[in-house]
């Protein structure tokens, strides 16, 4: 008896190159192509793009004209799109608002988006203070225990947190809540409050607190956010800046066409 190898992991990869070389021939020139101007540009067979071109309607990602069969863009790429355009939006609208946080607070100021089980700095005003903490571009860190990943959390679909909280969660410090039912109680009184709170959880000696943004649809898009150091920013202090922060996150929120209730 003879069996049929699973496809290997070269020949998937190789697969994925072809379909994602395959969309990139399509431009607002020719937005649409027949399968033999498709394998004539990625220099295939016409049966090898035809398969790569049948997945890619099957997953949504092209779309077949009904009169003449032609291939173009699917309108999951638009979708996947808006994703991204959304974020471009936020980080520009959340700007004169961010520098209006860092002047009043005088701490280091974040923008954050949610990646997976973690946040995504979208942009930071490091504070002027020679202590002070600092956060990089791009940089990514947990979600469980950050302000800014709490705020998020708070106001995601519950599918969303159930991802995350399927993980094991480490401890970063000796303060780091790693108790479920008890980050669950958390995000509770984060949407009760409208802000979060990192107590020298993500960071020893560092203290945070962030609210929300939202889009006109009212879905949670970031997270705006201050940290700064234990000895300056006390527990009253986090308090007293939470009112700074809840007010910008519902000025760039309201930017973005969502009007606080």
């Amino acid at each position: 008896m003879t069996t049929v190898d699973a496809e290997s992991p070269s020949r998937r990869l190789s697969s994925v190159g072809g379909a994602l070389r395959l969309l990139k021939t399509f431009t607002p020139e020719e937005p649409e192509l027949g399968i033999t101007a498709l394998a004539k540009r990625l220099g295939v067979a016409k049966s090898t793009a035809h398969r790569l071109a049948s997945t890619l309607v099957s997953e949504g990602f092209l779309e077949q004209n009904p009169v003449d069969g032609r291939y173009r863009l699917g309108l999951l790429l638009f979708s996947l799109g808006a994703q991204v355009r959304r974020r471009m939006d936020v980080s520009e609208q959340a700007v004169p608002h961010l520098h209006a946080l860092s002047t009043q607070s005088g701490e280091t100021v974040h923008l954050a988006v949610l990646h997976d089980a973690e946040i995504l700095y979208l942009r930071n005003i490091d504070s002027p203070h020679a202590i002070r903490t600092r956060s990089y571009l791009g940089v990514r860190m947990p979600a469980y225990c950050t302000s800014e990943g709490r705020a998020l959390l708070a106001y995601s679909p519950p599918l969303v947190v159930a991802h995350i909280m399927r993980a094991r969660l480490q401890p970063r410090t000796e303060h780091t809540v790693t108790d479920k039912a008890k980050l669950t109680k958390i995000l509770a009184q984060v949407r009760d409050s409208g802000y979060a709170i990192d107590d020298e959880e993500s960071e020893n000696g560092m203290r945070g607190v962030a609210a929300p943004i939202f889009d006109a649809s009212g879905a949670v898009v970031a997270a705006v956010g201050l940290a700064g150091p234990a000895q300056r920013v006390s527990k009253t202090g986090l308090r007293k800046f939470s009112a700074l922060v809840v007010q910008a996150g519902q000025a760039i929120s309201a930017r973005l066409g969502h009007h606080h209730k």
